[in-house]
């Protein structure tokens, strides 16, 4: 299973019916959390987002995307929590997220570390230690002070085992099924050694979901999010405010629409929308989807399942 639930998707500051930045990308039962605006803690609670995470990932330290680390780093202290936790962040990580941790409590009971990161890098190790059938790679966005995103993408997956032509050749079913499932050669009790060549088919591709932050559309995201199976790009704007779009480093909905068709992506969420769009933000789907016609808007509580191809 994978899957990603939207905790905050206003840009800037809250309203009513959105919180700030936050997303929850939960992968065969591991949840990893990126951004951390003000509230994500409660919005956690609200929408079943489990508090047993290890790591969490920001793109930027602008104060939407990160005040919220302090009540929960708080809250996960006062809850008896031991197990040590992991943040990650471009250059100034280490200087804002000490502090900001730090911020109205006395000692945190438990190992924080802060890890610095930068475009090109791969995460490769996770909370629990050696990560399990995927990497996340960081990559470089338009939104000033060395702003990253990131990208999680699974490991080749072995190809299909084919029962049928398996039975044809008299392979009974049980253990010798399983080795040439994991390209094991076998020796069957009339002498015969068979590979798995001949059972199994072609690897299979991992799942790719890229996970922009704030930017401006760019050629860095296009290479990373090729072919992705999701592709979550920031639409602060309509294209209505275009220039304030580029003066604020941002993106509209048409030109994350651009992104995604360049980069053939599968689906596109847009994601990080201002405050005039936080009712209604038909127009943003409206735009972005006579450019790429698989784009939704998220809103708080959306989760989203990302099958494989």
């Amino acid at each position: 299973m994978l899957s990603v639930t939207f905790l905050g998707t206003s840009a800037a500051r809250p309203t009513v019916e959105r919180n700030v930045s936050a997303l929850a990308l939960v992968r065969e039962g591991e949840t990893l959390l990126f951004e951390c605006g003000e509230g994500t803690q409660r919005q956690m609670m609200r929408f079943g987002v489990s508090f047993a995470l290890s790591e969490i990932f920001f793109t930027h330290f602008h104060a939407d995307h990160f005040l919220g680390v302090i009540g929960l780093i708080r809250t996960l202290g006062l809850q008896g929590r031991e197990e040590a936790m992991r943040l990650y962040g471009p250059k100034g990580a280490k200087k804002v997220l000490t502090q900001a941790i730090s911020l109205g409590v006395e000692r945190v009971p438990f190992e924080v570390t802060v890890t610095e990161v930068k475009a090109g890098e791969t995460i490769g190790e996770g909370g629990k230690g050696k990560r399990d059938g995927y990497d996340v790679h960081v990559f470089q966005t338009e939104h000033g002070g060395g702003s990253v995103g990131y990208a999680l993408k699974e490991h080749e997956r072995r190809g299909r085992f084919d029962v049928e032509q398996a039975r044809a050749a008299g392979i009974p079913e049980g253990p010798l099924w399983g080795k040439l499932s994991k390209g094991e050669p076998i020796e069957l009790a009339d002498g015969r050694r068979l590979t798995s060549d001949v059972f199994v088919g072609p690897k299979r591709p991992g799942r790719l979901v890229v996970i922009t932050g704030d930017t401006r559309p760019c050629a860095s995201v296009v290479d990373v999010a090729r072919g992705a199976d999701l592709l979550i790009h920031e639409a602060t704007f309509g294209e209505e405010e275009k220039e304030r779009a580029k003066e604020t480093g941002h993106s509209t909905a048409r030109e994350a629409a651009q992104v995604a068709l360049a980069a053939q992506a599968k689906r596109l969420v847009l994601n990080h929308v201002s405050a005039r769009y936080s009712m209604s933000a038909e127009d943003l789907v409206k735009e972005a989807r006579e450019v790429f016609r698989e784009t939704v808007v998220a809103k708080d509580g959306m989760e989203v399942e990302v099958p494989f191809s």
